[in-house]
């Protein structure tokens, strides 16, 4: 398997994520206001040592194994700092998830990072087709889908932290996201 690179945006650093990361994930992920939105696989309350089971048992064999991509979000200007997570998943109607702590919301951050894991996406690892599943409640993550070009191909009905709401599927094509460029 080839070593997940770190990525840049303008403003970011997207490094792999790493055991290392443990706590600050764990105080940055563990807020109502970031999880609520996520799939209801995310135990809630989180417990205390959430983010080091997470990475330990699920996101770092994933990663290992080639089946999952994961990156900590960093500013550029203050990179010993994470502020959020973005990853890439080998999964049927589910190939992206992100969050962002709260402070950083509404910077336009998370728009840059999901370009760069997008290219990556159908760049590097040449993939015809990114799904992204979503709570349709979740105005500012629809809005991030619209913003890339993503339509909306489908909606049903899924659980999340927050309870059981519809769920949109969202998606772009390789050939419609290079052809943004």
């Amino acid at each position: 398997m080839e070593e997940i690179p770190t990525l840049y945006t303008e403003r970011l650093i997207l490094r792999p994520l790493e055991l290392a990361d443990a706590d600050a994930v764990q105080q940055r992920f563990a807020h109502w206001e970031v999880v609520r939105y996520l799939n209801a696989l995310v135990p809630w309350p989180y417990p205390a040592d959430g983010a080091l089971t997470y990475l330990r048992d699920i996101a770092l064999p994933a990663m290992a194994a080639g089946k999952e991509w994961h990156w900590s979000l960093r500013l550029k200007s203050a990179p010993e700092q994470l502020i959020g997570n973005i990853s890439l998943m080998d999964e049927q109607d589910n190939n992206r998830g992100l969050w962002l702590a709260p402070a950083w919301h509404g910077q336009g951050l998370m728009t840059e990072a999901c370009a760069a894991v997008t290219d990556y996406w159908f760049e590097t690892l040449d993939r015809p087709l990114m799904r992204v599943p979503k709570a349709a409640p979740n105005i500012a993550s629809r809005r991030l889908s619209e913003r890339s070009g993503m339509r909306l191909i489908g909606s049903d009905e899924g659980d999340f932290v927050s309870g059981r709401w519809p769920r949109d599927l969202w998606e772009i094509s390789r050939e419609e996201w290079l052809s943004q460029s």
